[in-house]
């Protein structure tokens, strides 16, 4: 009976972390729906040509405003790269599409406390600033042409961008002012929560379960402490470790996050964590396939330094700052069910829930919808001008937000060409 019992406390544990992000989630996939519907997103590959501070910016900016999903991110990261852009300034837009998204930095100040989301985009700014001074070492200019040329294929033409402002992207304020802008950004939101919801329940049913079922032991075994700064440096390697054989990606990581900072973890290792969403092990074999091994060995290891040495610069900065908060073994803040502000504005985001809804499956029948297709395999919404893949079945082309998705298609469609 103990162990049923222990079973059941570690889903009430996911439950209420869920319950404590609630509102937040919906709000983060809202806002980023409108990001992603109202600003223009084609002309990205001619203005990621190079490696200089000004091309940098922008890719940080496009991957701020992009999905957050960790496959989509490389994939059109992928399809940038292959397009013409420079090769750090591709890899910097798929880090600025999963870590320095909206949503994700909400999430991380209800469940984790606003200290977390502060490091998050600080370090988010170190990491890329770090990135882009060991790549111009990391990553020889002859292996980067000879992974683009592999991937360069007859329709690699670029041509596409000329179509991306479908719909009249370019005029900005007209489109949110229409009933029909208003619908796209519904699409997005409802599309992104569509792709990316198993990742969150399985980030949250595992963090319930590793606060219920892991003793303090076994932490202190994996986070070892009590040799300054040692402590910190095997906390800030171990945590991008977690990462690659945890399998989840973008915000389902912070239920994570929170079991592993109540497990003992230093706030570096925190940090080092959740930047390590794009090194998990299944998107590590997306980026062989699509670099090659040898650019994919060298990206991996400089992602991962890069993201422990920014850990344990941030650890340094926010102890020196007074800003690491009190380490309370054993429990996750805000996982819990009260009758507080938090039911409140679950209750007024589950009503906004509902409307993004409604506005999603009405798209059409509200003016929404041009120029824009639903993935067959994970219900992304991808813009036809833009899509990172896509293949033909009988005649009838069909979009993907990634080769992942494509080729999952193409399992269960034979016939379908790339």
């Amino acid at each position: 009976m103990q162990i049923l019992s222990l079973i059941g406390q570690s889903f009430f544990e996911a439950l209420a972390m869920f319950w404590a992000t609630l509102w937040a989630l919906v709000l983060g996939f809202a806002l980023s729906g409108a990001v992603q519907a109202f600003i223009p997103r084609g002309t990205m590959q001619h203005v990621l040509g190079d490696d200089d501070p000004a091309s940098l910016g922008k890719a940080t900016f496009f991957g701020m405003i992009s999905s957050s999903c960790s496959y989509a991110a490389s994939a059109l990261a992928k399809s940038l790269f292959k397009g013409g852009a420079n090769f750090t300034a591709s890899m910097i837009f798929m880090f600025a599409s999963t870590n320095l998204v909206l949503e994700l930095g909400i999430v991380l100040w209800v469940l984790m406390g606003w200290h977390f989301a502060v490091a998050e985009f600080v370090g988010g700014g170190l990491m890329i600033v770090l990135f882009a001074l060991a790549a111009r070492y990391a990553f020889p200019r002859d292996l980067v042409e000879s992974a683009r040329s592999a991937l360069q294929d007859d329709d690699a033409d670029g041509s596409a961008d000329s179509q991306s402002d479908a719909g009249g992207r370019t005029k900005v304020t007209e489109r949110m002012k229409s009933v029909a802008g208003w619908a796209d950004a519904a699409g997005y939101a409802m599309a992104d929560i569509t792709m990316l919801y198993k990742e969150m329940i399985f980030g949250f049913v595992v963090a319930g379960f590793l606060a219920t079922f892991v003793p303090d032991s076994v932490w202190n075994a994996i986070f070892v402490t009590g040799y300054g700064f040692w402590t910190s440096l095997e906390n800030v390697l171990v945590g991008p470790l977690i990462a690659v054989i945890s399998f989840v990606c973008s915000v389902g990581n912070v239920p994570l996050a929170a079991a592993l900072w109540a497990g003992g973890i230093s706030f570096g290792g925190v940090a080092s964590f959740i930047f390590a969403d794009l090194i998990t092990l299944p998107l590590i074999l997306i980026y062989r396939k699509f670099y090659g091994t040898r650019l994919t060995i060298r990206l991996v290891a400089t992602l991962w330094a890069v993201m422990s040495l920014t850990g344990l610069i941030i650890e340094y900065l926010f102890v020196a700052l007074g800003l690491v908060p009190a380490h309370q073994m054993g429990e996750i803040a805000g996982a819990s069910f009260e009758w507080d502000y938090t039911t409140f504005l679950n209750i007024v985001f589950l009503a906004v829930f509902a409307g993004l809804f409604w506005m999603s499956r009405n798209q059409k029948r509200l003016g929404g919808g041009a120029g824009y297709a639903t993935d067959p395999m994970c219900g992304m919404q991808v813009e036809m001008a833009n899509a990172p893949a896509t293949a033909v079945v009988d005649n009838q082309t069909y979009y993907f937000c990634s080769d992942h998705c494509r080729e999952g298609f193409a399992a269960n469609h034979g016939s379908a060409k790339g």
